[in-house]
């Protein structure tokens, strides 16, 4: 969060991004954190929390959606090498929820694989609609984060790492208009 506010604030110090640290982390990397979040273009996670090269596993998936291949992935840190932040990052205006919602509201399904995203982002939808809200979408993408942080608190191999201190798994959100993030679940 140190880093995000230095991205907000523009007193970034880019740490960790040059030849000496590319040798440092040639043969081994110890990561302090995983993030997963969205593929938009706007909401690089190395860049708005102002990290660098070997400072965090990053997975990216349309609407944050998982599935067992990119839960393997979150898993990945975590259990191999104690990774001890796993931090899920929705954000304003996403693309991929926008059509997911859409195309749930008005009964099409998306072409192509792009219908597999709105089908994971399915849970989402259901809890929006019952919230209701000014902004549906964006209360969809918020449910999103906070859903998916949940499945992965509560997975049974990761679990046992969050109850045990070693793991927090964190639901966050990335305003475009701001720069800032804002944690919505599960801060240690």
């Amino acid at each position: 969060m140190d880093g995000n506010k230095r991205w907000v604030s523009g007193d970034l110090r880019h740490p960790d991004r040059d030849p000496n640290r590319r040798q440092l982390v040639a043969q081994e990397q110890e990561p302090f954190g995983s993030i997963l979040s969205c593929i938009d273009s706007r909401v690089p996670p190395e860049l708005l929390f102002d990290t660098g090269l070997g400072d965090l596993y990053v997975m990216r998936t349309g609407g944050e959606a998982v599935g067992p291949v990119v839960t393997g992935s979150v898993e990945y840190g975590p259990m191999t090498s104690g990774t001890p932040l796993i931090v899920v990052l929705g954000h304003q205006r996403c693309g991929a929820v926008k059509a997911a919602y859409e195309s749930f509201r008005d009964g099409k399904p998306l072409p192509g694989n792009l219908d597999a995203i709105a089908k994971a982002l399915r849970p989402a939808y259901d809890q929006a609609v019952k919230e209701g809200g000014a902004d549906p979408v964006e209360t969809m993408s918020r449910a999103q984060v906070t859903l998916t942080a949940a499945d992965l608190r509560s997975n049974q191999d990761l679990a046992p790492l969050v109850a045990k201190g070693s793991l927090a798994v964190v639901g966050a959100y990335y305003s475009l208009d701001t720069g800032a993030v804002e944690v919505l679940s599960g801060a240690p």
